[in-house]
């Protein structure tokens, strides 16, 4: 069986996925949340996250992603966060960009240009592959239609402007819910979708 592209999110309530991990990730638009999602980790999400990163067998970042991850996670090895930083660091790391990024993180591989051919080529090769963050690059597997599981962690609050998955201008597309795990006891919700095509065709709630 090929494998499946897996987008891994951290939202807030509003849809805004910009820079959830600290102030200086991502402060594009003159985003000032940076870190957003800090206050609002718990064991319970932790746990999520922690066992989708252990049954993945490759990373698949955008640039800015991959540069941060691979300033930090290398030097993670004996940390309390050793069980992350150790399979990031064991298994193939892909990355998308239109540059020529520095890749001196082990394992680590550029993609070619043409996405859809190197992704599949990755599902062939590999059975769990997970995006993580990477919000301008999953935006571009979205509206492509490139990944098999959409993965949103919704975060009990509200920052206005930012940058989202789903932006005004669509595109639009039609998603299946595959599961929902309770909240977290700091309120995070977990909500598992699948692509299934185009939006079905508007009807009348008043027939």
């Amino acid at each position: 069986m090929p494998g499946r592209i897996c987008i891994d999110l951290f939202t807030t309530l509003d849809g805004v996925a910009q820079a959830p991990g600290g102030p200086g990730e991502d402060p594009d638009g003159g985003f000032r949340f940076g870190g957003w999602q800090a206050p609002l980790l718990d064991e319970a999400a932790g746990a999520q996250v922690d066992e989708g990163i252990q049954a993945m067998d490759a990373l698949l970042l955008g640039r800015r992603t991959y540069d941060i991850f691979a300033a930090y996670w290398p030097y993670q090895l004996d940390s309390e966060d050793a069980g992350i930083a150790r399979k990031f660091d064991a298994i193939p790391k892909y990355v998308a960009s239109r540059g020529a990024p520095d890749l001196g993180w082990r394992g680590s591989h550029l993609l070619g240009a043409d996405l859809a051919a190197e992704l599949q080529a990755l599902r062939g090769r590999h059975q769990e592959i997970h995006v993580i963050g990477s919000i301008d690059f999953a935006r571009t597997l979205f509206a492509e239609g490139l990944f098999d599981q959409l993965n949103l962690w919704v975060h009990p609050i509200v920052v206005g402007p930012g940058k989202r998955l789903f932006p005004d201008d669509g595109p639009p597309a039609a998603l299946e819910l595959i599961s929902a795990e309770p909240a977290t006891e700091m309120g995070t919700v977990l909500l598992r979708y699948r692509p299934t095509g185009a939006v079905p065709a508007a009807g009348d709630m008043a027939s």
